[in-house]
Order: structure tokens, then sequence, then C-alpha cells
């Protein structure tokens, strides 16, 4: 696997100009410790990712975007070619397409933030919605915080019954195997402490990344915080890209890492002094 790491000093005139005005805090420089990464998989989408780096960078926190190119086919990397040079943005590129799950990882190993999100390169959620899934990390009430679709509270339309269905059964079976209570455990808003995330060694390729990090948050002792977010479905016809058997593989993921444990700190062995 071939990774391109893109990463300059400015953006264009007019981008710097519209994005400044709405900034809340400073800019990080390479140094310094953003509160929040934000980790965007991409994959053919030509018509959104623009619209969508502008309202992640126009959200609250000083922030780290890294975006992974999973490969596209239509056009969406000459439209990350033209923020190489955001000082917020890292655009990493995969040299074939490997699945979602692979394109977080990818861009986990460049996460500064102290604490990271995932987003996803369409419309569907919200990046106004980032101080609802953070600040309960930030205010120490929980470890891993998930933005829920179906909590009363949250906005938007939801139009994929039959989809709502399929998250429920993984609910169900999160509930049965781990002993959490989950509205949303499908959501793509999913925030954690990175050192945190870091620490379950990750091992999805597409979509099993849900599931994996679900079980291996309830197997490492914590208990995931839900709030109710915002959003907008899409069908297929819009770009959506999973698909019915993605959800037999989360049922699979799920039972995979029921008895998973992170791996030991290595062994400090004293040093053998001659005599």
């Amino acid at each position: 696997m071939t990774v391109q790491s893109k990463l300059g000093p400015s953006l264009r005139k007019d981008l710097s100009a519209e994005s400044t005005t709405d900034r809340e805090t400073p800019l990080p420089s390479q140094h310094e410790t953003p509160v929040l990464t934000v980790l965007i998989p991409v994959y053919n989408e030509v018509e959104t990712i623009d619209q969508l780096l502008r309202l992640v960078l126009a959200a609250p926190y000083c922030k780290q975007v890294v975006v992974v190119d999973d490969a596209s086919s239509d056009g969406t990397v000459k439209v990350l070619d033209t923020w190489n040079e955001h000082p917020e943005v890292e655009v990493l590129t995969h040299s074939r397409n490997r699945g979602k799950g692979a394109a977080i990882r990818t861009g986990l190993q460049r996460a500064r933030g102290t604490f990271t999100i995932v987003q996803d390169a369409d419309l569907e959620y919200d990046p106004e919605d980032y101080p609802r899934v953070i600040k309960p990390l930030l205010a120490g009430e929980a470890q891993v915080v998930y933005g829920s679709r179906y909590m009363e509270g949250g906005k938007g339309r939801n139009r994929w019954r039959l989809f709502r269905y399929g998250v429920s059964l993984l609910n169900v079976c999160v509930r049965l195997l781990y002993g959490g209570k989950l509205t949303d455990e499908a959501t793509c808003y999913k925030a954690f402490p990175t050192d945190l995330l870091r620490t379950m060694d990750l091992q999805c390729e597409r979509f099993e990344f849900c599931p994996e990090v679900t079980a291996k948050a309830y197997r490492l002792g914590h208990t995931i915080l839900e709030v109710p977010i915002h959003y907008e479905a899409r069908g297929c016809g819009a770009g959506k890209k999973i698909r019915w058997t993605d959800g037999l593989e989360a049922l699979a993921t799920l039972w995979r890492w029921r008895h998973w444990r992170p791996a030991p700190p290595p062994t400090r062995r004293d040093k053998v002094v001659p005599r």
C-alpha cells in the first residue's frame, strides 16, 4: 500500500479569507496539538467533498482534517488537489480501492488531535454537531461518544426504513454480546480520545469499522454515551454505498471480537550489567 501525503502552507486567497473570518480559534501549527482530528474517508464523492470540507473547517474547535482518498475515479482527486495547501487539511491517497475501514486506519496514523471523530464525505451528517459529540469528552463525562440518528432531540430525515431495521438488529446484538444499550450502533459520528482509538489495534477494511470499535470499546470496559444529532439520509441513486451484505459483515464482526483483549504492553527487560 502506497500512501501519498500532501500538505502545504496556505490555500488560495478566496478560501483562506472565507475560513479565517468565521473561525473562532487560531490555526494549529505542526507542533501544536489540535483539540480534534477529523478523519474523512472518501471514495467517489466529487459532488459533495468540496462543500463538506468547507463545512468541516467552519465547524467549532481547533482541528486537524485528514482526508484519505480511497482511489476515487470520478474526479474527487482533482477537487482534493485544490485543498493540498490548506494548513488544516492533509490529503492522503490509496493507490487502490481498499475500503472505508482501511482509509480510517491510514488516516489514524497521522492523527495529532486529542480527540478523533470520523466524518463521511457526503452531506448526511452535519459538522455543526461536533460540539454535541465532543463536549462530553472534554468534560470527562465519557471516553466514547456516538451521535445517534434515532434519539429524541435529533433532527433530519431517515428515509430508509429497512436500514433502520438493520440498525435495530445490530443494537440487539450489541446488547446480547456486550451488555451495552445503544440506539444507533452504525452511526458515522463516533468520537474517542485518539490514544484510545489507537489501542484498539483496528483490523477493519470496509464498513466493519463501526462494529469493531463498538465491540472493542465495550471489551475495554467503556460505556458508550449517545447524543442526538442531525441526519439527512441519501439513497443509492445519490451515491450511498453500504449494502445489505455489509449488515451481515457487521454481525459477524460483533461476534468475532466478543473475546478480544488489548495486547499487553511490551515487557521492560532489566539490563544485565556484566561483572
